[in-house]
């Protein structure tokens, strides 16, 4: 490699993971309880007990009713079904628009009805972190930022692995050089976990920045395929008496057999228009259940409407948000992303480090030239 092109990749490497290393930071730091939060989330709720096997679910618009009934002027937006216990959710707000920090949910019995506490999934300590992790607390414009940053920790592994690559070439692999300067072995140490972690980091890194044009995302979608929908109910008024919900699910399980209800949306929330229930119904094993199929039902008539097929930008989304979070090998594979998150804070601290210590741009493109000649540095 000319000296030109290594001063350049040098560069590259140490401004994008200067630009990024403290939001990165603080992306590793919050994303590590968030890994688990579905476990914490589970060990926050009072434990439900399944009721007899043989007994049938509650009719869903009994429900609605008693969740409704908890938060007297407000509508229901989303009902849904947790696949792990025996509950139901209800989302309601003052109106169908509701944003989500606004929200209230009841956590209904799913076969005897009865309420169970729990904490609102807009407060405490968990919703703090994951406002923290995704948006700052900022909405969209910070959620983009974020993802900005993930793109420039991208940039910045994959320059490294260029600077980095002529030396693994000359050297073992893992090889610390402990016993000349403290800086060395610094370099050493970020050198080899940067690499053990290259192929999770720039997963994470990449899927973080897709997660964070998701509203985008669904906006087109909702714009481009429901609009088609919604143009056949142009002129109508959204319907104040609504068809059973208890119905519509069956006629979406009917529609789409081995398939299983996800979660319901109500005219006017945005996933189904302001005419239609939403019925997003989802496979059964680890890969399918991230991808939904929405079934369409006219929420005045009992009608189905339509099965849109979702677009392939909407796939790569729901695909790629457990994939962030290693949610698809349960237990075992979260412990795996979370012990190389702590690898990665490390080779950001170390970074850091090595930028304070960083000398003349100079010096350290010579250092590389050396080590690259002869893997050794002087």
């Amino acid at each position: 490699m000319q000296r030109a092109t290594l001063k350049t990749w040098f560069l590259v490497h140490k401004w994008t993971s200067l630009v990024c290393t403290l939001f990165l930071l603080l992306l590793c730091l919050t994303g590590l309880p968030l890994v688990f939060g579905e476990e914490i989330a589970h060990l926050a709720e009072p434990h439900v007990d399944a009721a007899a096997s043989d007994a049938p679910p509650r009719d869903l618009d009994a429900q609605v009713r008693t969740a409704v009934a908890q938060y007297p002027g407000n509508v229901p937006l989303f009902v849904g079904w947790d696949p792990d216990a025996p509950t139901v959710y209800v989302n309601t707000g003052a109106r169908a628009d509701t944003p989500p920090p606004q929200m209230q949910t009841a956590l209904l019995h799913a076969i005897t009805g009865e309420v169970v506490p729990a904490a609102q999934f807009n407060e405490g300590v968990m919703y703090f972190l994951y406002r923290l992790h995704t948006d700052l607390f900022l909405g969209l414009p910070g959620m983009l930022f974020m993802g900005a940053m993930g793109l420039l920790f991208a940039v910045a592994i994959i320059s490294g692995l260029v600077l980095y690559g002529p030396f693994m070439r000359k050297q073992p692999f893992g090889t610390l050089r402990t016993g000349r300067s403290r800086r060395l072995a610094w370099l050493d140490l970020h050198n080899v976990l940067g690499v053990v972690t290259l192929g999770w980091a720039l997963v994470v890194g990449i899927t973080g920045a897709i997660n964070t044009i998701a509203k985008p995302l669904e906006q087109a979608w909702q714009g481009q395929q429901l609009g088609e929908f919604a143009a056949r109910y142009a002129g109508q008024p959204r319907p104040t008496t609504l068809s059973s919900l208890q119905a519509a699910v069956e006629t979406a399980r009917a529609a789409e057999p081995g398939m299983r209800p996800a979660f319901v949306s109500f005219p006017g929330t945005g996933y189904s228009g302001d005419h239609h229930y939403g019925v997003f119904m989802q496979g059964t094993t680890a890969l399918t259940e991230r991808l939904y199929r929405p079934v369409l039902i006219d929420a005045q008539t009992g009608a189905l409407t339509a099965q849109p097929q979702l677009p392939l930008y909407m796939s790569v989304l729901l695909l790629s948000q457990p994939l962030h979070f290693g949610d698809y090998g349960a237990l075992p594979l979260k412990i795996l992303w979370a012990l190389l998150d702590l690898l990665t804070i490390a080779v950001l601290v170390s970074g850091l480090y090595l930028w304070v210590k960083r000398g003349s741009t100079e010096a350290r493109v010579s250092e590389i030239e050396r080590a690259a000649q002869t893997g050794a540095v002087a």
